[in-house]
């Protein structure tokens, strides 16, 4: 998607080839288009990419890539949204099941993928949803809105 954005982009004036230049054009203009510091950062990196697998495959020269590659982005203005849990507040969490039990085992694992991963709880539901049979056997058919409240929208972040 990034790179046929770019390519389109690129056709639609004469352009001096790809070069820094070019890059540091079609930032600007995705600064002007006004779209958020996160989507400009995924389409710098893949033009970024572009330029580096091309000079890794002799299309385009090393010292250009290297050009390209410096071309600065934006910066990541965004913000949290939701409550996030804090590192004391994970670990609280994870070591609330009884793991004496096979359930208090099942019960860690699951909360211990769901921090680990930063799983929100509807991401949760919709595993379940989708394979029932292995969710329920992971013991995922457990856990309930009520059960983890605690997961809000992305809240545990290593850090």
């Amino acid at each position: 998607m990034a790179l046929n954005e770019f390519m389109d982009w690129f056709q639609q004036a004469p352009r001096p080839g790809f070069t820094k230049a070019t890059v540091s054009a079609w930032r600007v203009s995705l600064e002007e288009r006004r779209l958020g510091s996160s989507s400009i950062i995924i389409r710098m990196s893949a033009i970024r990419k572009l330029a580096a697998e091309a000079a890794d495959n002799g299309l385009l020269a090393p010292e250009l890539a290297q050009g390209i590659s410096r071309v600065k982005s934006v910066k990541s203005t965004g913000i949290r949204v939701g409550n996030w849990l804090s590192q004391r507040q994970a670990q609280a969490l994870l070591s609330a099941p009884d793991i004496t039990t096979v359930g208090g085992l099942r019960d860690r694992a699951i909360l211990a993928i769901l921090l680990g991963c930063g799983l929100r709880r509807s991401e949760v539901a919709r595993s379940r949803s989708r394979t029932s049979s292995s969710a329920t056997a992971a013991g995922a058919s457990s856990i309930s809105s009520e059960n983890t409240a605690a997961f809000g929208p992305r809240r545990c972040r290593r850090g």
